[in-house]
């Protein structure tokens, strides 16, 4: 696609209402405070407005919501989006550089055991090691100095980053990203103590992951001591993500950096987990619910439900219980305010 686009051009491309000059020229995109009249930015949180009046964007993509609290200058030309975070990303890759391609090919550096299945169009990096047994679809790129262990299945159009490792008999869908640094299969955190000392437990499950799912870099997905842990279709996980064996994850939840899921947890479908989320193990998250960053989730959380805090509660009742201290205070106060006229009135009647 070109580098250069019209304002006129753009608004049809994102599919939003141009209020200003179709015949601006915009070569790329950036911030609104940083952004040239060759540029496109955006707006789509009120934090930002007093941004706007001083931007020198050329074109500025502008949230629905917020027109009727935006006040552009006369001389800015907007486009007004029903979805400006989706608009301007799109307008983001009109700007962007072509995405790296890999031809075809195995390197010479690359193990590839003689018993794997490898698909059409596939590219296998630099020092990758793929073992006994493995399958791979077509079009998926192993990046170097990639691990695949034995009897491992991955689908087609795949893309691992560069030091992936994925562990014996794991199960991959299609279209799947993982980037660098994750482990997939590692065996979970299975001990039982006794007098004699700390005994592992055997790890003999294994990892299925669905179609559409894409992993963030230096996350964990442990394998299950038996049976499998799961991540079906669509999910998106961030980076440092742990989750320990026998976890399910429901179809396209949204796991934020450093989450936490502790063993044979079940995660419902379209569940939100913010940064820092702890979840404890064996319980049951049901279907869109959303917790708040660092929130520590003891109990089951029915479905629905927007979860606060440690111990982790509904969003209604933690406000309620963070109230309350202020409350007592203030109400202590007027006790006190009342003992005293009452001492000055028995004063008076003598």
């Amino acid at each position: 696609m070109s580098r250069t686009i019209l304002a006129g051009e753009l608004a049809a491309f994102v599919e939003g209402e141009l209020k200003g000059n179709p015949g601006i020229v915009i070569k790329g995109a950036a911030s609104l405070t940083d952004a040239n009249p060759e540029q496109v930015s955006f707006l789509g949180n009120k934090q930002y407005l007093e941004q706007l009046e001083k931007s020198k964007a050329g074109v500025i993509l502008l949230s629905a919501q917020l027109l009727s609290d935006a006040k552009p200058r006369e001389d800015q030309t907007i486009i007004i989006c029903k979805n400006v975070d989706l608009a301007f990303s799109k307008a983001i890759m009109v700007f962007a550089p072509e995405p790296i391609k890999f031809a075809p090919g195995i390197a010479k550096s690359a193990v590839v055991a003689e018993s794997a299945e490898i698909g059409e169009n596939v590219y296998v990096g630099p020092n990758a090691v793929i073992e006994d047994g493995v399958k791979i679809g077509d079009n998926t790129v192993i990046g170097a100095g990639c691990y695949i262990g034995h009897y491992t299945v991955i689908g087609a159009n795949c893309q691992l980053s560069p030091n992936v490792t994925i562990m014996h008999r794991c199960s991959l869908g299609n279209r799947i990203i993982i980037h660098s640094g994750v482990v997939i299969g590692g065996d979970g955190y299975g001990f039982f103590p006794t007098p004699q000392g700390i005994i592992k437990l055997p790890q003999v499950g294994t990892v299925q992951i669905d179609d559409d799912v894409e992993i963030g870099a230096n996350s964990t997905i442990d394998r299950a001591r038996f049976d499998k842990t799961r991540i079906h279709t669509g999910t998106k996980i961030d980076n440092l993500v742990m989750i320990a064996h026998n976890v399910e994850v429901g179809a396209h939840c949204l796991l934020v950096a450093q989450v936490g899921i502790a063993g044979s947890a079940k995660i419902g479908n379209g569940v939100a987990l913010g940064a820092k989320v702890g979840i404890n193990g064996h319980i049951t998250i049901g279907d869109g619910v959303q917790v708040a960053a660092t929130s520590a989730v003891k109990d089951s959380i029915p479905p629905g439900v927007t979860a606060v805090g440690t111990p982790a509660l509904p969003q209604r009742e933690y406000v309620k219980r963070w109230a309350m201290p202020k409350k007592v205070d203030r109400l202590t106060d007027k006790v006190k305010e009342l003992e005293a006229q009452i001492a000055a009135l028995k004063s008076q009647l003598g």
